[in-house]
């Protein structure tokens, strides 16, 4: 059986979100699973009521989220990474169902999370499918 993900890829700072969903995508037919809903969102802090929409679908297994929160003049960025790993915590338990956290930030430049944007993208996919194949 083929486990079914859902996505969601924030839209701020597509540059590198767009390419971390292209990698995800890639490393999602590698590891012999299917991504059958994407949904993109606005920003980082819009990604767990689209996440919850997903793992209330019975036809995905879990969810893979992806995007970055660089930072700026203020804590902003710190704020919004951690309320979004928290949530996204909370609804993976309240589901049952995995949910990653391809989210880099807090505390990054533009320079850092170009660089991350492979690693993260593959972690995104690997962690679901990690727990999906344990649990």
């Amino acid at each position: 059986m083929t486990e079914k993900l859902g996505m969601v890829v924030s839209l701020f700072n597509y540059e590198i979100t767009g390419e971390m969903s292209k990698k995800s995508l890639e490393r999602a037919n590698e590891v012999g699973v299917k991504i059958v809903k994407i949904i993109e969102v606005p920003g980082t802090f819009e990604i767990p009521l689209a996440v919850m929409t997903l793992l209330k679908d019975k036809n995905i297994d879990g969810v893979i989220t992806l995007g970055t929160v660089i930072k700026g003049g203020t804590d902003h960025d710190t704020v919004v990474a951690h309320s979004v790993a928290r949530k996204l915590l909370d609804l993976s338990i309240e589901y049952k169902k995995p949910v990653s956290l391809g989210i880099s930030g807090p505390n990054i430049t533009w320079q850092q999370s170009e660089k991350r944007i492979e690693e993260y993208a593959i972690r995104a996919v690997d962690s679901v499918v990690n727990m999906l194949r344990k649990i």
